[in-house]
């Protein structure tokens, strides 16, 4: 089964908790803290493996989550890191944030990779929070929660040559006798529903890749009919070859075929159009076709057209030879116009938050930063709440508080927990 878009939820790891721990050894009195700092949890990687074609697996799981860092231990020693999750997507696999439809990354080639998601940092043992002098320091954090993103995959098919055209312009015999794919060919319209790729031979050394997409109807480009699904699959070839019923088989003017179909390539995203393209005349061998093509001459002097059957294998071999010469000039591969190659993940500014007063009148303090601040500070103890109150003064929360108004004695609420303010 053919898949080229799904949405997943991926979960990063959260880091190991630090502990409070001390020295208990003989002839050692008043041992100093001794408690191991968390593992870091696992990260969740995207990575281009060439022999995958589909999206399939994701549409079976559509949750993911690394592994979690362990715990810190006694003796100062450090919890384990959690392992990374690696998953694996075809060539040509663009990334999408999913609720903000924010652009993340576009991995091409094999082994591509993209850090997706960042495992949560470990949080200290009181081994690393010691000051001098304190050896009852009875003080540790939280390990960091992992990031959670929800993304969106779409599969842009990697191939040098698309084939473009209305239902039953010949579009699947075509490729089915100059590669060795056999899709499926009946006397109706829509009988190709999923691309299909096939490598042409030209001759011992050269080859090329085309896709038969499934034909494109009026409307396709605002997502008539399979509209959005198939025009991203032209954006990533080199070459269209827009096939023409030339014989008007199905009663349609060629001339007008033409025209609607660059129309939807336009409306879609105008560098489509911009690509080099070659018309290929088929069904040549109908009666009708010559008059036809010579109509379509007289409108578009400047097309390249080459006419062929399909049928009766007439003008493949030219076709090919052409095809191959007119991909050797395309000097540039692929490297889409709107979207950069991403590998590096994107890290949200940890010392955001904001202020503001709820429906009740009561100040909140909330971001980023003090949601992450909350999570990894343990409040079982009293120097962890007071380090908590550092902490908070430090982002400068205490300052924006006295310019938002806050009054001596009036209370704040911080992620579900309340304080006095003094």
């Amino acid at each position: 089964m053919f898949i080229d878009q799904v949405g997943i939820e991926i979960k990063a790891g959260d880091g190991g908790r630090g502990i409070v721990a001390f020295r208990r050894e003989a002839m050692v009195e008043m041992g100093g803290p001794f408690g191991g700092s968390g593992g870091r949890g696992g990260n969740v990687t995207l990575i281009v493996d060439e022999g995958l074609r589909t999206l399939l697996d994701f549409s079976y799981n559509k949750k993911y989550k690394a592994q979690d860092g362990r715990n810190g231990m006694s003796k100062g020693k450090t919890g384990a890191y959690g392992n990374d999750l690696v998953l694996r997507v075809p060539p040509g696999t663009v990334v999408y944030n999913d609720d903000t439809n924010e652009f993340l990354g576009d991995l091409v080639y094999h082994e591509d990779e993209l850090v997706i998601v960042k495992g949560g940092r470990g949080g200290r043992g009181n081994v690393a929070l010691a000051k001098a002098g304190k050896h009852q320091l009875e003080i540790c954090e939280n390990g960091e929660p992992g990031d959670t993103k929800n993304i969106r995959l779409e599969l842009k098919l990697l191939a040098d040559v698309g084939l473009v055209g209305l239902p039953s312009v010949g579009k699947s015999t075509l490729i089915s006798v100059i590669s060795k794919v056999k899709p499926k060919i009946a006397a109706y319209h829509f009988t190709t529903i999923v691309p299909n790729l096939g490598v042409v031979k030209v001759d011992n050394e050269k080859s090329f890749v085309v896709a038969d997409l499934p034909g494109l109807i009026e409307g396709a480009s605002q997502g008539k009919g399979l509209g959005h699904q198939f025009l991203r699959h032209v954006e990533r070839t080199k070459l269209i070859l827009h096939i023409l019923d030339m014989g008007a088989v199905e009663y349609r003017d060629p001339i007008e075929d033409y025209e609607k179909i660059n129309k939807e390539l336009e409306s879609y995203k105008l560098n489509l159009l911009k690509k080099p393209q070659i018309v290929v005349a088929n069904k040549m061998d109908v009666p009708e076709a010559y008059e036809n093509l010579i109509r379509f001459k007289e409108k578009f002097p400047d097309i390249e057209v080459i006419e062929v059957s399909a049928v009766t294998n007439t003008g493949l071999e030219p076709l090919k030879h052409i095809v191959s010469e007119k991909l050797e000039n395309i000097l540039s591969t692929y490297v889409a116009a709107d979207e950069a190659i991403s590998k590096t993940y994107k890290f949200v500014d940890e010392k955001l938050f904001h202020i503001f007063r709820d429906a009740y009148g009561q100040i909140n303090v909330d971001g980023p930063a003090i949601v992450k601040l909350v999570a990894m500070t343990n409040f079982g103890t009293l120097d962890n709440t007071r380090r908590f109150g550092m902490q908070l003064k430090s982002l400068g929360v205490y300052e924006q508080l006295r310019e938002f108004g806050i009054e001596d004695g009036e209370h704040v609420r911080v992620q579900g927990f309340e304080f006095q303010y003094e």
